[in-house]
């Protein structure tokens, strides 16, 4: 293992155990953050041709350790911070011990770093980008080309979170009890929010970002170990890795965007499918029902379908009226409105739709006009569908998604139409649902769902 990209691979896992190290003995989390930076350029640059050290975690430790010294010997400070950090030294059992002498540690620090990262007082962008680096050990000018900003303006984004959390006064821990469960649910909220935007990129020219949707899956893997009991944290294990399956099948030539019922279902990754619906189905009715785990369990029901025609939307449709309990948003709505139109006809649909029309939040996004429009062609009304996938064109950054609602409203300018996603018609499918299917209410039964989860994945259910 000695190329760039092995290299990567294997400094990656090693960011919070080193990050971890040096927090804990010179607890300073902006300062330690920047040296582990710094100790991970010169390993990208030296170990490709000199090769892996013998201990890469200790050799990284060191490096960054001497980052350190040399920066806090140039400030008038040095004496007091060597005095501070001789005694956390002796208080820390835990501390990396010099070249010849490393006593390894079991400790993982992935959650307690993910917890500092996802701190209250830092906004959400860059809550996102903070993790990326500190505990997913990208670059910052890795992270600014993911998202598609400038490297400037992704260091300053990730300076005001680091400035935020030393102003906030927080420290290298778990928080109390009380703040737990919360802050879990920021912890997962960034995961998720990464890996919507690795797999449906919301600007730029490529439909998806795979090393941003790999990322966090890495990183959510890390926490289920960490927290094996936690449904939600298994629950969005599951969805990111049934959703993930599908990601071979969404590109054509080109990198056009192919709907998920076009999707040549072949290409879809099968182990990713298997271990998703294996962790779902031993998940579900051990516990208090979330938000990702119903969104796993209508994945799970994709992926385990063979045509879009054979899937169980009347259980989807349901799944997602348990959703709409659990968090409602119109985003559940939009969904679902998608579901029942599989179900009872697009006219049902398009009545769903109405209830949010006049949501704020949905004028943010072109997704709401962009299902209208599909609803609208089935429902046999071209001139209407063709103005709104005009305007769910003009309403998104994606190069791919606009190319893609373009075509679609040139179609019906042309006045050609392809056989598409949902049916024509109202014909109801209540009575047509794959035999041995459960209600939803049966398949999550359990103790009373718990309210607070995010709504379904960018790409819903069409993607």
């Amino acid at each position: 293992m000695s190329g760039p990209a092995a290299v990567g691979e294997l400094l990656r896992p090693l960011v919070p155990r080193v990050l971890g190290v040096l927090v804990r003995r010179y607890g300073q989390f902006d300062a330690c953050e920047d040296a582990v930076q710094e100790a991970l350029i010169a390993a990208s640059a030296q170990w490709p041709s000199e090769g892996v050290p013998d201990h890469p975690q200790r050799w990284l430790v060191t490096v960054a350790a001497r980052r350190l010294t040399d920066h806090w010997r140039s400030e008038s400070a040095r004496r007091r911070r060597e005095e501070s950090i001789a005694v956390r030294e002796r208080a820390d059992a835990d501390a990396v011990a010099g070249p010849g002498e490393e006593r390894p540690s079991d400790r993982d620090d992935t959650l307690t770093l993910l917890f500092l990262c996802c701190h209250p007082a830092v906004s959400e962008p860059s809550q996102v980008a903070l993790t990326l680096r500190a505990v997913g050990g990208l670059t910052t000018a890795q992270i600014a080309k993911a998202f598609l900003v400038p490297e400037a303006t992704m260091t300053r984004r990730i300076t005001r979170a680091k400035e935020s959390i030393a102003a906030a006064g927080s420290t290298f821990g778990e928080p109390a009890a009380a703040e737990y469960a919360e802050r879990l649910r920021v912890v997962l909220q960034v995961l998720y929010l990464i890996f919507n935007e690795g797999y449906t990129a919301t600007s730029g020219t490529e439909l998806q970002v795979p090393e941003l949707a790999h990322e966090a899956i890495r990183l959510t893997r890390a926490v289920r170990a960490l927290r094996p009991d936690d449904g939600e944290v298994a629950g969005l294990l599951a969805l990111m890795l049934l959703t993930d399956a599908r990601r071979a099948a969404r590109t054509g030539p080109g990198g056009t965007l192919v709907p998920l019922a076009d999707q040549d279902r072949e290409h879809w990754d099968q182990a990713m499918i298997a271990e998703g619906t294996a962790l779902i189905g031993a998940t579900l009715g051990r516990g208090p029902v979330g938000g990702y785990q119903v969104q796993a369990a209508i994945a799970a029901l994709h992926d385990e379908a063979p045509s879009t025609d054979t899937t169980d939307w009347v259980q989807i449709a349901q799944l997602y009226e348990v959703l709409q309990e659990l968090a409602p948003s119109p985003v559940v709505t939009l969904n679902r409105a998608i579901a029942v139109a599989m179900v009872d006809g697009p006219a049902r649909g398009l009545e769903l739709l109405d209830t949010i029309a006049g949501d704020s939040r949905m004028k943010q996004s072109h997704r709401f006009d962009a299902v209208r429009a599909h609803l609208l062609e089935q429902a046999g009304d071209p001139a209407a569908a063709r103005e709104h996938y005009r305007r769910a064109a003009r309403g998104t950054a994606s190069v791919p998604e606009r190319r893609y609602l373009e075509e679609r409203a040139s179609r019906l300018e042309l006045g050609t139409r392809e056989e598409g996603a949902l049916p024509r018609t109202g014909t109801s499918r209540r009575d047509r649902s794959p035999s041995g299917s459960r209600p939803a209410r049966t398949v999550l039964s359990g103790e009373r769902p718990r309210p607070g989860s995010p709504g379904p994945p960018s790409g819903g259910t069409g993607s």
